[in-house]
């Protein structure tokens, strides 16, 4: 095989609720994860968003994201954007726009969800 071809990753995303989080494996080695909580009826307020050090900038976090959204998509569910990268990426797409929870939608940019994080007085 020449070093320009590529070899398919596989991703699995699994719901650890014992952790809280979602976790992204890429061929069976952790490299993302999102942390929720899960709130009543069926919302998921996402809070942090985190990707392994060796795995960045690789597009790690996107794909955890889209795959979260997909995956609670699929349950029924709605989101409350809290995680300042959640935030962004629902900002510069629409596709995921319905899942935002109407009564409940978290932050409106990016900017808001990061000063919310900032500890009070710096």
């Amino acid at each position: 095989m020449s070093g320009e071809e590529q070899v398919p990753v596989t991703e699995q995303l699994t719901d650890n609720m014992d952790r809280g989080r979602f976790e992204l494996c890429r061929d069976d080695h952790l490299v993302g994860w999102l942390y929720y909580t899960h709130l009543k009826p069926n919302r998921y307020a996402l809070r942090h968003t985190e990707v392994e050090t060796s795995h960045q900038r690789q597009g790690v976090a996107g794909a955890l994201v889209r795959r979260v959204f997909d995956e609670i998509r699929a349950r029924g569910g709605t989101i409350t954007a809290i995680c300042p990268f959640v935030v962004d990426y629902l900002s510069r797409r629409t596709a995921y726009a319905d899942l935002v929870d109407a009564r409940h939608p978290g932050y409106s940019d990016r900017a808001a969800a990061e000063s919310a994080r900032m500890p009070a007085g710096g």
